[in-house]
């Protein structure tokens, strides 16, 4: 009998989890779809002007204007070029001067 009782409560569980699983997606479809207004506008005039779009403050320069330059620059080296910076990089750890003066 205890066993039949298990059961009944966990899918009573179960079916609340699944529901509320659903009532979430749900919600975050509908959020997703939503245009919010910029702030510090009314939110009539917001959706009546022409959509502009502010660009993230990381892609203007000093005086305000849209760079035009690339963010990421990437050097392309080769393989052993890499070992050696990273050997560098793992000679030059403190981790590893310690070992080193242990093993003497």
């Amino acid at each position: 009998m205890l066993h039949l009782l298990y059961i009944i409560a966990f899918t009573v569980i179960a079916f609340l989890a699944i529901r509320n699983l659903i009532r979430s997606l749900l919600n975050l479809s509908i959020d997703a779809q939503r245009h919010y207004a910029p702030a510090g506008k009314a939110s009539f005039a917001a959706s009546s002007s022409s959509n502009t779009r502010v660009p993230h403050p990381e892609l203007l320069d000093d005086t305000g204007n849209p760079t035009s330059e690339p963010l990421l620059v990437m050097k392309s080296m080769t393989v052993e070029d890499a070992r050696t910076q990273l050997d560098a990089l793992y000679d030059a750890s403190p981790s590893n001067s310690i070992d080193k003066s242990e093993d003497i």
